[in-house]
């Protein structure tokens, strides 16, 4: 039970820490259980060892290509008050619905793997080309040469197709890609880098994670003394008073100094900084 490995031990873990059951600590359990979710849901956002980069491999379908090449038609009426004729005027506007819904565990996205194009993979692009005229020269050129050789194809490549643009939107859990659909076939493959959050009930140890079972014990505290603030100056019997805002106070505290902690020692590092 010192190492939980399940819900209910963490659970359990933190109240003991508490004190339980010594003392009765005055938290539902359904209070208990959204901040064991807060908990995780902070640990898999903001603590490096909360996520797993991964490479998503997905074959577009015949409806990806007709959603990707369809548009949304946007109407909206202004005043116009300028010109000669001044009035009402209709606006529209179209937006792309080229997009692939992700997995709802994914937090991030890196980047799309290049999609393939005829200008550098058909025997017309300047890859073909090259190594049909010269690779027979290789034999005559050392490592280095070969390597500068291969940046300068690349640096070629990059220049003249450039990077597919995407755009990201976790809420909706939508994946943009803004490229010429006209050019994706069917049956073509793009592969995604990104992050996806791990889920604690298939990798345990989660549970059992310093931050997680600090983090929680103190949320639970605050809890507590939150709901005992409402008995703030009624004496029990014995002349027993509860002190609900010093154990919130101290909640407070606790918690403060966990959360610097962790953006000292456990913060994950922006999406665009990681190697």
């Amino acid at each position: 039970m010192a190492k939980p490995a399940t819900r209910a031990q963490l659970k359990e873990y933190c109240l003991r820490k508490l004190g339980k059951p010594v003392i009765e600590i005055n938290v539902d359990d359904d209070q208990v259980e959204d901040l064991i979710d807060d908990t995780i849901q902070l640990f898999n956002e903001r603590v490096y060892d909360g996520i797993e980069r991964m490479y998503l491999k997905y074959k577009f379908t015949e409806d990806d290509l007709v959603n990707g090449r369809s548009r949304n038609l946007t109407t909206t009426k202004t005043d116009n008050n300028l010109g000669a004729s001044p009035g009402t005027r209709t606006l529209s506007f179209e937006e792309g619905r080229g997009y692939l819904t992700v997995p709802d565990h994914i937090i991030g996205i890196v980047g799309v793997a290049p999609i393939a194009n005829t200008y550098v993979n058909s025997m017309f692009g300047f890859r073909y080309q090259f190594f049909l005229n010269d690779f027979y020269n290789f034999y005559a050129y050392d490592i280095l040469n070969l390597e500068m050789t291969m940046q300068y194809i690349e640096t070629l490549e990059f220049l003249i197709e450039g990077k597919k643009p995407l755009r990201y939107n976790k809420v909706q859990n939508r994946l943009y890609l803004d490229l010429d659909w006209n050019r994706v076939a069917d049956n073509d493959y793009v592969l995604i880098d990104c992050y996806r959050a791990l889920d604690p009930n298939t990798y345990t140890k989660i549970y059992n994670e310093l931050f997680v079972k600090k983090y929680l014990t103190s949320l639970i505290k605050r809890q507590w003394g939150q709901n005992l603030m409402k008995f703030t100056g009624i004496k029990m019997p014995g002349g027993v008073e509860f002190n609900g805002r010093q154990i919130y106070d101290d909640a407070q505290g606790e918690i403060e100094k966990i959360e610097g902690e962790m953006l000292s020692k456990y913060e994950t590092a922006p999406l665009d900084f990681v190697g």
